[in-house]
């Protein structure tokens, strides 16, 4: 492979298949950040809240096999590699989640609505995309530097594998899989859940593409000669990194997240031409835009601080079992709740962009 294809444009292509997989899930599986959370809170289903304890479970027991078999270093994942700051968790998961209710989505779902021909949701990525590099290395960045801090580095592998092998005699890998397929077992407990082959499927789906990205970003780590970052799918700083390719890309290489943002697109397009739901959009009310505009940057902004969107935190660091997984998804599930609550009571802050009429 490293023959045909230069090493960027292998970790790019390793991103858009699993990338392409995940824009699938959203169209034809429904599977949404949001959605789930919506569907909990008011009452209607827990149907797909549950997919996600399915993609969570493969991706985990699917990880752990990978680091069994040698074809992962956990210790070389981003999630693993650094630091944990829990107040910078814990602040910027409720901004993440605050900002999804207000935008109507996060990264990854905005980008599966793009793919069907949602052009609100462009704004929703562009904003987000722009916010997310202001805080990365931008005019703001030196903001979040002083008040979270410079990630440590972490102790090699510290999980929270690590700490039932440690607790339990068993195998950090062994460790990791049981947990995982706890994770399942709890999910299938629900009868309803057991007898929905669609929403196991398409989580199962979801899980295999986090795998997938460890899988080719260590190889290609392992096998190449540049020094390859193993990664797997997160949609805040690799939105920015996608606008900034497309604006650089004689002077710029591709990435494995540019590769993930146009895998999403292109499986959303097709799973929405296959559902028959591709239809142009656009947004009519100037009060919306500046809700989702607003949403957009703290989710931007949010995603930066937490390390990780509602998916690279969500799904990716929770295949590895990083200490910062569930906390984040815990805060963007109340950020998202506070968010929501204030819509449909119809609470209006004082920073509101765009006041009514």
């Amino acid at each position: 492979m490293l023959e045909l294809f230069s090493e960027p444009m292998l970790v790019a292509l390793c991103g858009l298949v699993g990338g392409v997989a995940l824009g699938l899930a959203a169209r034809i599986g429904r599977f949404c950040t949001l959605g789930a959370i919506e569907d909990l809170y008011y009452g209607e289903s827990t149907l797909r809240l549950r997919m996600w304890g399915i993609a969570i479970g493969v991706a985990i027991i699917g990880t752990f096999q990978l680091s069994a078999l040698g074809l992962l270093h956990l210790d070389q994942t981003l999630f693993l590699s650094r630091g944990w700051n829990p107040v910078g968790t814990i602040f910027g998961g409720l901004m993440f989640g605050y900002g999804m209710a207000l935008a109507g989505n996060c990264g990854y779902g905005a980008l599966a609505r793009l793919g069907g021909g949602d052009m609100r949701s462009l704004v929703i990525v562009l904003v987000m995309g722009l916010a997310a590099y202001v805080a990365l290395g931008g005019p703001l960045s030196g903001l979040r530097l002083w008040a979270f801090g410079v990630p440590d580095t972490a102790p090699v592998g510290s999980s929270y594998a690590t700490s039932l092998a440690g607790a339990t005699g068993l195998s950090v890998e062994l460790a990791g899989m049981i947990i995982g397929a706890l994770i399942i077992a709890f999910t299938l407990a629900n009868k309803e859940m057991r007898h929905s082959f669609s929403h196991i499927f398409w989580g199962a789906v979801v899980g295999f593409a986090i795998v997938s990205g460890w899988a080719g970003t260590q190889w290609v780590a392992d096998n190449g000669f540049d020094a390859t970052p193993v990664l797997s799918h997160t949609f805040s700083a690799p939105i920015g990194e996608t606008m900034l390719y497309a604006m650089t890309s004689s002077g710029n290489t591709i990435s494995f997240g540019t590769g993930s943002v146009l895998g999403v697109l292109l499986g959303a397009f097709i799973g929405s031409l296959f559902k028959g739901h591709f239809r142009w959009e656009a947004c009519d009310d100037p009060r919306e835009l500046g809700r989702q505009m607003l949403g957009a940057s703290l989710m931007g902004f949010g995603a930066i601080i937490t390390v990780g969107c509602s998916v690279g935190q969500g799904l990716s660091a929770f295949s590895v079992l990083a200490y910062s997984a569930p906390l984040t998804l815990l805060f963007i599930l109340i950020g998202a709740a506070i968010g929501l609550k204030q819509l449909m009571l119809g609470i209006r802050p004082a920073f509101w962009p765009l006041t009514g009429r």
